[in-house]
């Protein structure tokens, strides 16, 4: 299995911390007055989604994780399981829990790409795109008056979540999210 030196550790890259997957979010190198340099390192767990610091000394190396991140497209949802399909021509299906799915499920509608993170052959996470068109399903009528500022209303979505939508958004309008935020970017068709 290949290593990796704390030198060498960037956001984005896998490593196993604890026996288990962890992606790198942050690296940032430390030179105190007196002493040995350290990396100090923030990880977020593959797996269960806890973020820590680790303070890790000049030269110390790290196991890379052994996980494939797979191209698939979301099928449906039967109540038991999310069920996606692999788009590299194999078109083998994935079945994934709703705990792994988490929060997920409020940006997946059929045919919406996603990354499946897979480590010892379990799916262990689903990246959504950044960016899905969702339909409003409810929402008030905007109501003219002091919009200086720009003001917004609740609309509930096609799946289920509600955001915040400018006033002039009205029922059945298509619109498109940012999955990572959670906002509202535009109107689209």
């Amino acid at each position: 299995m290949a290593g990796y030196s704390t030198n060498e550790l960037k956001p984005g890259l896998k490593v196993l911390l604890e026996g288990e997957p962890c992606s790198v979010l942050d690296s940032e190198f430390y030179k105190p007055g007196k002493g040995q340099a350290v990396y100090r390192v923030k990880f977020r767990n593959l797996v269960t989604g806890r973020v820590w610091d680790r303070t890790l000394r000049s030269g110390e190396t790290m196991e890379s994780a052994d996980v494939t991140d797979q191209e698939t497209e979301f099928l449906y949802e039967d109540g038991q399981f999310y069920h996606f399909m692999k788009t590299d021509g194999t078109y083998d299906q994935i079945a994934i829990t709703p705990e792994t799915v988490g929060e997920v499920r409020n940006w997946l509608t059929p045919q919406v790409k996603c990354l499946i993170t897979i480590w010892n052959d379990n799916p262990i996470q689903v990246i959504p795109p950044n960016f899905v068109d969702l339909r409003v399903v409810k929402t008030d009528p905007g109501i003219k008056g002091d919009t200086v500022q720009g003001g917004t209303k609740p609309a509930e979505l096609e799946t289920g979540i509600s955001i915040a939508v400018p006033l002039f958004i009205e029922n059945h309008d298509c619109l498109r999210i940012d999955t990572r935020s959670g906002d509202y970017i535009s109107r689209s068709k």
